[in-house]
């Protein structure tokens, strides 16, 4: 699992791939050049490409331009994982509690 999501939690981990995911799932799909309003043309292409190598999002072309769109199975899979490590972090605190109330009768 950790194969999974490690490259997904790398690409979110940058700002500007993180705002770009982010407005995908608000706003739906777009085009390069939408996506590249607050840095350049040529830095969004580079961010976009780390991310569909991650498996975030997926493109087509459609005329001059690229349509991009977020690839929900990557996001589901690496919420999946910290949904798991969560589940496995609340049972060993609820063991811990349980210890402690034991010990305390």
């Amino acid at each position: 699992m950790t194969a999974v999501a490690a490259p997904v939690y790398d690409a979110l981990g940058d700002r500007n791939r993180l705002r770009i995911v982010i407005r995908l799932c608000e706003d739906g799909p777009k085009s390069t050049s939408a996506l590249s309003e607050s840095i350049t043309r040529q830095a969004a292409a580079k961010h976009l490409a780390l991310l569909e190598e991650a498996g975030l999002v997926r493109s087509e072309k459609r005329g001059r331009e690229r349509i991009w769109s977020v690839q929900t199975e990557s996001l589901t899979a690496a919420a999946d994982y910290l949904n798991a490590l969560s589940r496995k972090w609340d049972q060993r605190i609820e063991a811990l509690r349980a210890l402690v109330e034991r010990d305390q009768d």
